[in-house]
């Protein structure tokens, strides 16, 4: 199983001191034996849970527009963007145990990645449109395309693999996001002919369709 770029320090370091206090189990006989076998065994469970966390599996891409994130649609608005225009806001909420790298839509160029500092709201609520985040703005052959990665309480650090002049295909990874947050897909409302995905529905980055263009 492939893990995620840049969370490889995440993994290991609970591993190292699950070790370190094993073997002190081992060679120390006092009284801190059990200490150090309850520490060990603790890390050992944190090593379990960042293995599975920073997982990256490959996949089969899928047809049409494919959805960035693994998760839970939450929300799908008509809206009005700045930089997009009309368009479809297809939000998806990510969970602790979803795969957390995002993947493009669809292929295009990277016009722009901009970071923006803000608060850690839980992700699912309406607040937390004021929350940290990472906008990126795709040129496309449907047009502007713009995905706005958003931090949560637990997730404080977004990863972004991917710079600006970047010519990339559908299903390339554009970053991870890491323990659990939400994903944003503005999409041009005219070059969709239609929506594959409702509200509620479970999804998978780079698998499953959320739209199918216009020809």
């Amino acid at each position: 199983m492939k893990i995620a770029k840049g969370s490889l320090s995440w993994i290991l370091a609970p591993l190292v001191l699950c070790v370190f206090f094993v073997l002190l189990a081992f060679f120390l006989n006092d009284d801190l034996n059990g200490v150090f076998w309850f520490l060990s065994f603790i890390l050992f469970l944190m090593f379990l849970v960042f293995l599975i966390f920073f997982r990256d599996p490959a996949r089969n891409i899928g047809k049409g527009i494919v959805c960035v994130a693994d998760g839970k649609i939450r929300e799908i608005t008509k809206t009005k963007d700045d930089d997009v225009g009309d368009c479809i806001n297809i939000s998806i909420f990510m969970n602790i145990y979803n795969v957390h790298v995002n993947r493009m839509p669809i292929d295009g160029t990277v016009k722009d990645v901009v970071h923006i500092s803000g608060a850690h709201i839980p992700a699912f609520k309406k607040e937390s449109e004021k929350n940290e985040r990472v906008v990126i703005k795709i040129d496309t052959s449907i047009g502007m395309v713009k995905i706005v990665q958003i931090a949560g309480t637990i997730a404080r650090r977004i990863v972004p693999y991917i710079k600006k002049g970047d010519n990339l295909k559908k299903g390339d990874r554009l970053g991870i996001i890491r323990f659990g947050s939400r994903v944003d897909l503005f999409l041009p409302g005219d070059s969709i002919k239609v929506l594959k995905v409702s509200v509620g529905d479970m999804v998978r980055a780079g698998v499953d369709t959320v739209a199918e263009i216009n020809n």
